[in-house]
């Protein structure tokens, strides 16, 4: 409309139709068309102020209402919009379907065109800025890669983990046996390698390995994840649930990971996870090398010229992978992580403690402040015990070992000596034993040592290694000694009676 009002205004000026066509950059036939459509409208210049576009191009090209304007049958495009969202479904298939109803309807490139220009009328989308070395987008493909044990011939699948800058697109791809823990955060520090620096800010999905609880206001952030997340300098932003756009980044970086990656893989036979990763790198390089069509540079260039100068450098260690545990400690002071018990100050009893667990150390925490630290063990079912961590009563016990034993028992004799290392011997522990030796030891205040000696030596010929057995020896010979005695006065004093009829 623009130009038809300049051709107004130049016809009213007594300019030719030539020296008016050049000026206006358009045919003379199609000025001519154009004024010609004013006079018949009476138009004349110069043009009424409130005459918008739109009702100027009403009245140079009337429309007529016997012409129907699209003679073609419409598709329903919710029906369309809501197969699209099924698995597999495309809009090449759905216009095969819609052509086999209506062979005379549109074309495949109009449908296309009309469905676009349809579903960009449901909800407009928000283009976002991603300035350089802000956000890393990471995610798992949907794609997996099958790999084969060369023993047993099981097939085994490799998930994809995927991670793109948003201001350059440079991509990160890695084969992983799962999508658990210790590999998600494995994967994360590799790409973070990769890259040489950490983002400000890392977006995931709400995967459990990263969100334990998907929150739009406030999502739970799994510990071990916003540990490494601390130890990097970066933050965890987690997507919105259901919200796939907030991530599109990576989403589009996991289709071109499927089409130039999975798809160049799909008839190679892997035996080996490390096999899988040494056929992924060389292909990664050349998407990151690609130079695109729209910015006519690759992602390799425009991350060395965007995002690399800005991110933040990489710690001197990389992050050792940690796993917090919540528990609570028992009546004996003690905490079970993985069939092994470790200590934590008696004062501490029935308190909720967290428990950070690496492949070297297990650490105790207590609102926010380490109470203990152990070097980590086996799930023998045994004790780690500090000597600090035990009440003064208990460190009594702490102080007694089995020589410790041993050296008090040959004080008194041999055969006690032999009778506690028999003891101890038997039990499955030497400390199981420590109770009924110290209760050995202490009979000799009772009965003195050269009865207990006695006693000793007459358990250890009848195998009666017990406490109870030794006292029961003890108590009856005491017994008998007295009974001796008594019948020896009876016989004195009356002698035609004899010691056995007394007692009975």
């Amino acid at each position: 409309m623009r130009k038809i009002r300049e051709a107004l205004r130049l016809a009213s000026s007594g300019l030719s139709t030539r020296s008016m066509a050049s000026s206006l950059s358009v045919g003379r036939t199609t000025l001519r068309e154009y004024l010609s459509r004013a006079r018949r409208a009476g138009l004349s210049w110069p043009l009424a102020d409130d005459l918008s576009d739109r009702a100027l191009e009403e009245l140079l090209f009337p429309r007529s209402p016997n012409i129907k304007r699209d003679p073609f049958p419409q598709p329903d495009w919710a029906y369309v919009h809501g197969e699209l969202r099924r698995k597999g479904v495309t809009l090449a298939l759905l216009w095969e379907e819609y052509r086999g109803v209506h062979p005379g309807g549109y074309g495949y490139s109009r449908y296309c065109e009309l469905y676009t220009r349809w579903e960009g009328k449901l909800s407009p989308v928000m283009r976002q800025r991603h300035p350089a070395g802000e956000r890393l987008f990471v995610d798992y493909a949907g794609a997996t890669i099958d790999v084969v044990c060369p023993k047993t011939g099981e097939i085994r699948t490799a998930q994809l983990f995927v991670a793109t800058l948003g201001a350059s697109n440079y991509t990160y791809v890695e084969a992983s046996w799962t999508q658990t823990l210790p590999d998600w955060i494995s994967s994360h520090v590799r790409a973070f390698e990769f890259i040489g620096g950490a983002p400000a800010q890392v977006v995931c999905d709400n995967l459990k390995s990263g969100v334990i609880k998907a929150c739009f206001y406030d999502p739970a952030i799994n510990r071990t994840y916003g540990d490494m997340a601390r130890h990097y300098g970066t933050a965890i932003v987690p997507a919105r649930p259901r919200k796939p756009k907030d991530k599109a980044k990576v989403e589009g970086a996991v289709l071109l990971v499927e089409r130039w990656i999975v798809a160049r893989l799909r008839n190679q036979q892997f035996f080996s996870l490390d096999e899988v990763n040494a056929a992924i790198r060389p292909l990664l390089d050349q998407l990151n090398n690609k130079v695109t069509r729209h910015l006519g540079a690759s992602r390799k260039d425009l991350f060395e010229r965007l995002d690399q100068p800005v991110l933040k450098p990489l710690p001197v260690e990389p992050y050792v992978y940690a796993q917090w545990k919540q528990c609570r400690a028992g009546l004996d002071y003690h905490i079970d992580v993985e069939r092994h018990y470790y200590s934590v100050p008696y004062h501490l009893l029935k308190q909720k403690l967290w428990v950070r667990i690496t492949a070297r150390t297990v650490e105790v925490f207590h609102k926010s402040q380490r109470v203990a630290s152990h070097s980590r063990s086996s799930g023998n079912r045994q004790h780690s015990t500090h000597r600090d961590h035990m009440p003064a009563n208990h460190r009594f016990r702490e102080d007694w070992t089995p020589e410790k034993i041993r050296r008090q028992a040959a004080r008194i004799g041999p055969n006690t000596e032999a009778f506690v290392e028999v003891v101890m011997r038997q039990r499955k522990h030497p400390e199981q034993g420590y109770r009924t030796c110290l209760g050995v030891l202490r009979l000799a205040k009772t009965f003195g040592r050269e009865r207990l000696e006695a006693a000793c030596d007459r358990a250890l010929a009848i195998n009666a290694n017990s406490y109870t057995s030794l006292h029961s020896i003890l108590k009856n010979g005491l017994d008998r000694q007295r009974r001796t005695s008594a019948t020896e006065d009876v016989a004195i004093t009356h002698p035609n009676i004899r010691g056995s009829e007394y007692f009975h």
